[in-house]
Order: C-alpha cells, then structure tokens, then sequence
C-alpha cells in the first residue's frame, strides 16, 4: 500500500483575519535567499499549539503545478492579499521558511520563526519535524483552572519571595511562559531569571530591542533576586518535582554570568541541601573562569547558544561585548574538562545552518569538545533581515532533515532535542 504524496496548496490572508487556500498554486518554502520545492514527505499536519500569522507588506508566492511557473499573487483596488507563515509550536524544529516577495516598505518583522505552511485534504501542513518527544510544553498539558489554583498557593506559601512572585504574576499569568507554567505545576523544568543586564548585543534578542524597529517579545526582569529567594523555591522543586530541572537563563533575562557571585553560592546553596534533580545553566558561555567555579560548586549542565559555531558569523549576531568566540569555546571546554554535561542551543535558520561548511564546522566542534546534546532550536528572527546581516556565502543548504539525520548516523551518541533534560531523574 503506498502512501498518499502530500502536496500542500499556498494559503494567504485578505489582512484582516482571514485565511484562504488557492485553487490552483502550490505551497512553496524558502531555503536563505531561495524559493524551493518542499518535498512531499517533509509536511506533518501544523501541531497542536501552532498559529497563523499575517506577513505585512509581503505578497504570496505559489507555483503552478502544470507549468512549474512561480507565480506571485498582488493585491488590486478589489482585493487585498497578504503572505502567510505559521509559528509551529514547541518541540518542533522548521525546516523550510515561509516563501513570499518583499515590498519595499514593508515593516521588520517581529521575533518569531515563519514557518512555510499549506493547505491539504481539509487541514494546515508545515515542514517541521517533532525532534523532541516530551510533553513538557503541549498545550494539552496546561489547564487553566489548575495552573490558577497552583498560582495562589505559591503565592501564599512564598509571600515573601519576590522571584516567586515574579514567575506567578509576570511570566505565568502575562505571558504564559510553558516553563513557568510548569512550575506552578510542580514538575520538569523551572525557569529561574536573575539577571537585567547581558554582555551581548544579540540582533533577535526578545528582551531588549534598540532602535531597531522591533518590539521585544518580552521585557526583562526587573530586579536581581537573592541568593536565599532563589534558593527558597528551587529546592522545593528539585525535592518533588517529577524530572526536576531548575534552569538560569530565560528569554525575559540579559546573561545570568554577569551575576557571577549571585549564581555561585546560590548552586552552592542548593548543593547543600540535596543532591536531587538537574541545576542547568543556559547561557552565552562567555565567562570560561565562571562556568569553571559554578560547575565545581555542583552545576550539572550547561547549554550555549549558537547560530553559528563559525566566529564570522557568530559575532554578526551575537555581537559580543568584553568577549570573544575563543572564550565560548573555552567555557565548553571547562565544563567538559570537570565531566559536566554540554547541550548546544543551535539556532536553526534553514539555508544558513545547513551549508555544507556550517555542517562541517559543526561537526567538527561536536567531535573536538564531546558535546552532549544538540537542542535543534528555531531562530526567532525576520529571515531577510538576518540574512542582510550575515551576508553569508552563496551556498546551497543540504537541507534540516538531511543535516539531521546525517549527524545522527556520525555521532551516536550525541542527544537531539528541544528541552534542556534532567539528568537524574
């Protein structure tokens, strides 16, 4: 019996809300600065969790099956017509953008990953792949009423907590950030913001945006936390929590290095008082001296963000202020030196990370530092914009899946996903 080919049609929007799918054009994707033909076994149905999002000023792009024409549609004084991508949820890695022609007024997009998305057999297809099985962050797992309750009795048990306070009423209840919602909860991996200031100038940062015609996702904490309130509430969750993993360094935070002291005896704290669960450092990784002492003192695992493990392009997005890729490397090297664990927080940009050179160099990166796990994040960021930035070289991408499964077969032992995992559960 063979299976059906699925060849999604091109979906556009009106502008105001509304979504339609053409009669006649095919979905197609975009791969860096290329229009391409998304093969028919890389759509899966559009996850439950993923939206739609209108593209302003940018058209939509189909091809016409019968005489492989790409074809792009224009509004008129009768009708308007807006491209679409879609924003796939959590756990899924994208592996074409969306395609679509750019008016030259058209707005910086806000920090989201565009997604390709089309219209088959009665429902929305994306080019994703689900590269982490956990549940951890499926809209099924959030009830309201529950997470509500949960809220109160946090803030009553930890009344005095400020950073308690802030995961209840600043990252729960306005933004419903997954894992602060998991921590109302009670279970898997808790958010533990502490720093308002960063060492790097990211171009997708989506708490700090500067003249750049971007609004930020989200605003930054907006105090430093103690010692004592940090450790109040993430000893509680490593103590009963299912799969417990505290983690420093969120997306409404600067770099939780540049509170080294703060970070030091807090792990030093926890590690005190019981051996349980996963303390987990997401960062820049650009202190090695830091990272060092922090893993010494009990930090169990570290995960470095990278849209590049190439200094070029790495310092086009990162922009790093008082450090250097060198230094990267060498707080890799520290922590795997003193056997800690070391997840890469791969920024995926499809056309870019998948260059046969980026793909090398990644490799080679895996293979000199014995990296652990490879979270196959997507990049949250305008693709032209990005790509003006970086103006990298005229390659053709291999492709996400290929680069995937290719890394898979040459390094067995290396983990793929999108969670940071508990070590000892």
């Amino acid at each position: 019996m063979t299976s059906k080919i699925i060849r999604p049609m091109l979906v556009y929007s009106d502008g105001a809300g509304r979504v339609f799918n053409h009669d006649n054009l095919l979905a197609l994707g975009a791969s860096g600065e290329q229009l391409v033909d998304i093969p028919p076994e890389a759509w899966i149905p559009l996850p439950d969790g993923s939206q739609l999002m209108e593209l302003p000023g940018r058209l939509p792009v189909g091809k016409n099956p019968e005489t492989d024409e790409v074809i792009m549609l224009d509004s008129d004084e009768n009708e308007t017509l807006v491209a679409v991508a879609a924003f796939v949820a959590p756990a899924y890695t994208i592996a074409y953008h969306a395609a679509y022609e750019r008016l030259e007024q058209a707005p910086v997009l806000p920090l989201f990953a565009y997604s390709a998305v089309g219209w088959h057999d009665g429902q929305f297809y994306v080019p994703a792949i689900r590269i982490d099985d956990s549940l951890r962050q499926d809209p099924s797992q959030f009830n309201r009423a529950s997470i509500e309750k949960a809220a109160d009795q946090i803030l009553h048990k930890y009344s005095q907590n400020r950073l308690a306070a802030h995961l209840v009423n600043n990252c729960a209840r306005i933004y419903s950030c997954p894992a602060a919602l998991n921590y109302l909860l009670n279970r898997w991996e808790m958010p533990l913001p502490t720093s308002q200031v960063c060492n790097s100038n990211c171009l997708g940062c989506i708490s700090l945006q500067e003249d750049t015609g971007v609004c930020s996702a989200q605003f930054r904490i907006g105090f430093t936390p103690t010692a004592e309130e940090i450790i109040e509430i993430a000893l509680d969750h490593l103590e009963t929590a299912p799969e417990p993993v505290v983690s420093f360094g969120q997306g409404c935070e600067g770099e939780p290095l540049m509170n080294a002291r703060l970070l030091i005896d807090t792990v030093k704290g926890i590690r005190q008082k019981t051996v349980k669960g996963t303390i987990n450092l997401n960062t820049n990784a650009s202190r090695p001296d830091i990272v060092a002492q922090l893993r010494d003192v009990g930090l169990d695992s570290m995960r470095v963000s990278l849209n590049s493990t190439r200094k070029t392009y790495y310092d086009c997005y990162f922009r790093p202020k008082g450090y250097d890729f060198d230094d990267v490397m060498n707080s890799i090297r520290q922590m795997k030196t003193r056997n800690g664990f070391v997840s890469l927080n791969l920024f995926v940009f499809p056309g870019f990370i998948d260059q046969p050179e980026e793909v090398q160099s990644l490799e080679n990166l895996l293979q000199e530092y014995q990296i652990d796990m490879i979270q196959w994040r997507n990049l949250n960021i305008d693709p032209e914009w990005y790509w003006e930035i970086l103006k990298p070289i005229d390659q053709e991408g291999i492709g996400i899946k290929k680069m995937i499964t290719g890394i898979k077969d040459k390094f067995p032992n290396v983990r793929h996903g999108y969670f940071n995992p508990c070590l000892n559960p």
